[in-house]
């Protein structure tokens, strides 16, 4: 039985086929005119998913990199800081040495008191420095707390916490971009072995002592701290020895003691130089900078009422401002290392956010390429597209207009 197609039908496939080709060609339009081959998840549903996946992941990389940008204004802020502390401490262990200079008179040694007075100043102005944002770089996590405040008498005492500010710079590191005040003015780095000696204050002797010195770094005094007094006719030093807890480690050591032996054995492991000649009731004390309180402008109040008190020419009271000179000196150093550990570690973190910020770069340009080839069009292949679609189009519609002419009448008017 033969088929039987509709003028209708043939109407309807072609009006279809005309659309079909319109539709395909508007969207090959809209590709080349935006240069987009995914304008609506429609064109590509797999593509259009991926395309969000890569695009949320290209903006929290972004947004890594506006943190380290944050991060690394905040740590050359601080190091600029510490730079010009760094400056001060060398022109204060300058002046320091300059101090013990036998030639000096007490006018002079005045004239540098007032001098390590505006040092402190200088120092106080630094420690309590602020950001871009005016959150105080020393203070720990309360950014808008001074780290540092004066009292009534020009006492310096802390006031911050010892947190660190965090950032995230990466999914997986949240770098620390501030350091306390506390650890850079006040304690010692950790691992700090050295000692601060300290003479007592009632001392009526010439004896100076001068900076310990660790003779054997493996011994189990190593660390512990010492007291020694003098006593007796002839002389004779009683040494104490103490744990870091203050719990007493054996028995006191008595040894005899003669004016210019130069050197005492407090241990097996750590040793003193003493100059001078100690007096009967004189004291010392020989302590491990761990976990002291090392008040650097504690230290310069001591140093500059040191300077200011005159000795007048009296022995005794120029062994008191040396070994006062030699206490603040061991301080100072200690504060001074505690600084360049803390400036090595902003140095350490610059350059991990430098190594980060080139790995993020390619990281961007690589969501970049991969959204390119999902979103972007391909101009070549778009083109041909549009010109065969041009074609299809044409060829539609001429295919319509002949079927619209097959009509009975028009078939019987040929003949």
């Amino acid at each position: 039985m033969p088929i039987r197609v509709s003028t209708a039908q043939l109407f309807q496939d072609g009006i279809t086929q005309i659309n079909a080709q319109q539709s395909q060609l508007l969207g090959l339009y809209n590709q080349v005119s935006s240069g987009k081959q995914l304008n609506s998840p429609a064109d590509d549903p797999l593509g259009a998913a991926r395309a969000i996946t890569l695009a949320t992941a290209q903006s929290i990389n972004t947004q890594y990199k506006s943190n380290r940008g944050v991060a690394e204004q905040d740590l050359n802020t601080e190091e600029n800081t510490l730079q010009s502390v760094t400056t001060l401490f060398q022109s204060l262990k300058t002046d320091v040495v300059q101090a013990g200079n036998g030639t000096l008179s007490d006018s002079d040694r005045q004239s540098l008191g007032a001098v390590v007075t505006t040092l402190k100043q200088t120092l106080l102005g630094y420690a309590n420095a602020t950001d871009a944002n005016g959150q105080y770089l020393f203070s720990g996590h309360q950014g808008n707390v001074p780290p540092f405040a004066v009292g009534g008498t020009g006492t310096v005492t802390w006031q911050g916490d010892r947190g660190a500010r965090l950032i995230q710079v990466t999914g997986s590191r949240q770098m620390s971009t501030s350091d306390n005040g506390y650890d850079l003015f006040m304690g010692a780095t950790p691992g700090d072995q050295s000692y601060v000696t300290q003479a007592g204050a009632a001392n009526t002797g010439t004896a100076v002592v001068n900076t310990p010195t660790i003779t054997n770094p493996a011994d189990p005094s190593v660390g512990n701290n010492f007291s020694v007094s003098f006593s007796g006719s002839p002389l004779q030093a009683t040494i104490t020895q103490t744990d870091p807890t203050g719990a007493p480690v054996g028995s006191p050591t008595v040894v005899a003691y003669a004016p210019g032996t130069g050197t005492l054995a407090l241990s097996p492991g750590v040793s003193i130089a003493i100059s001078g000649t100690p007096a009967a009731g004189d004291t010392f004390s020989v302590t491990n900078v761990k976990g002291q309180d090392l008040n650097i402008f504690t230290s310069l109040d001591e140093l500059a009422a040191a300077l200011n008190t005159p000795t007048g020419g009296d022995q005794a009271k120029l062994a008191a401002l040396h070994n006062t000179l030699v206490t603040v000196g061991q301080r100072v150093q200690s504060n001074y290392n505690a600084i360049l550990t803390v400036r090595s570690s902003l140095g350490t973190r610059l350059n991990e956010l430098s190594g980060l910020d080139n790995s993020g770069a390619s990281l961007d340009v690589n969501y970049t390429t991969q959204l390119s080839g999902i979103e972007d069009v391909n101009y070549n292949t778009a083109i041909t597209q549009l010109q065969l679609r041009q074609t299809a189009l044409s060829a539609a519609s001429q295919a319509f207009v002949n079927i619209q002419n097959l009509n009975l009448f028009s078939m019987n008017a040929g003949h």
